[in-house]
């Protein structure tokens, strides 16, 4: 037998069955970090950039990306999302992005929380690229995930 949830007994791509599953209430947490110049930092801090509020378009961005983690991600169930947030802080190289998920379900929301982080910074870059195009996405990753059969989990 496969240990590989995703892999059939031949080797074959499937969607994990998840029919079987409890419903449980179910959260994941996911960040990231884009760094800039100081000018680039200050234009997204006062608004102005060339292409108006970044981070008011980025927050939209990800919420939009994480509801559609099944469309982007071949083998993720689409799922019924209760809550998406996206959050920002500034640091003095950059922005640090956090994106939160959460759902009462049958399968995680690791993947919609990092989808929404990851869109959430794209959109920064495509925002301040008229203004600087050397930004570094980095740092992406799963920070925390609650619930489900294999219980919490923190970075």
């Amino acid at each position: 037998m496969n240990d590989l949830t995703h892999l059939d007994d031949t080797g074959a791509a499937r969607m994990v069955d998840v029919g079987e599953k409890p419903e449980s209430a179910r959260s994941a947490v996911a960040s990231g970090r884009i760094l800039m110049a100081p000018a680039t930092l200050d234009a997204i801090r006062d608004g102005s950039g060339p292409k108006g509020d970044v981070l008011a378009t980025a927050r939209i961005a990800g919420i939009m990306a994480a509801k559609r983690t099944g469309e982007l991600i071949p083998l993720c169930h689409p799922l019924a999302l209760e809550s998406v947030g996206v959050d920002f802080e500034f640091r003095t190289d950059g922005l640090d992005v956090t994106a939160r998920a959460a759902l009462t379900g049958k399968t995680g929301v690791e993947m919609e929380a990092l989808t929404a982080a990851t869109v959430a910074l794209l959109t920064i870059y495509d925002m301040a690229k008229a203004l600087e195009k050397g930004m570094l996405i980095e740092h992406v990753r799963l920070v925390e995930k609650t619930g489900g059969r294999s219980g919490d989990w923190h970075a």
